[in-house]
């Protein structure tokens, strides 16, 4: 236990150090590089997974991968027009107008790209808020987790897991 104690105490000083020696982002700037780490994610996953299971579902109920990737584009898309300060809902896109990975992934580099723009334009979130972008990170997030869950029901391993080269 002791030893334990040590170890923490040498990586929070070497933490310490480490940042010390760097400017602290902004808190937006943390925002972003999380956004848009967490969506490329999910880019790379919609890239990766084989289009003959693009219509794979947990259980009959659920979403399909297909319609879980359009979900998440959907919301990224939402945080992209609040970001340009446009008065928006929440518009669910149509799954069946994406019917190919082809144009999930197209999708989803549509919104990170114009989602990731909205935020290098209005750096502190539009009138000072940053919530649209928040409650996409989570939602993005959390579907992330769902997807990992098609890829070892289908014996495949998710990229992030992967062994680096």
């Amino acid at each position: 236990m002791q030893l334990l104690a040590r170890y923490m105490i040498v990586l929070g000083a070497a933490a310490a150090l480490a940042f010390g020696q760097s400017k602290t982002p902004t808190a937006a700037e943390s925002l972003a590089q999380t956004f848009d780490y967490i969506n490329q994610k999910v880019l790379v996953m919609s890239q990766d997974f084989p289009e003959s299971k693009y219509d794979y579902r947990l259980k009959p109920e659920m979403r399909s991968f297909r319609e879980v990737i359009v979900h998440i584009a959907s919301g990224i898309a939402y945080a992209a027009k609040a970001g340009r300060g446009e008065n928006v809902q929440w518009d669910e896109l149509a799954a069946k107008d994406y019917a190919t990975k082809a144009d999930c992934v197209a999708l989803m580099q549509k919104w990170i790209a114009e989602a990731n723009t909205a935020l290098k334009q209005n750096p502190g979130g539009l009138h000072g808020s940053l919530e649209p972008f928040l409650s996409v990170l989570q939602h993005s997030s959390e579907h992330y987790g769902l997807l990992v869950g098609y890829y070892r029901a289908n014996g495949l391993v998710p990229p992030a897991s992967r062994p680096k080269k």
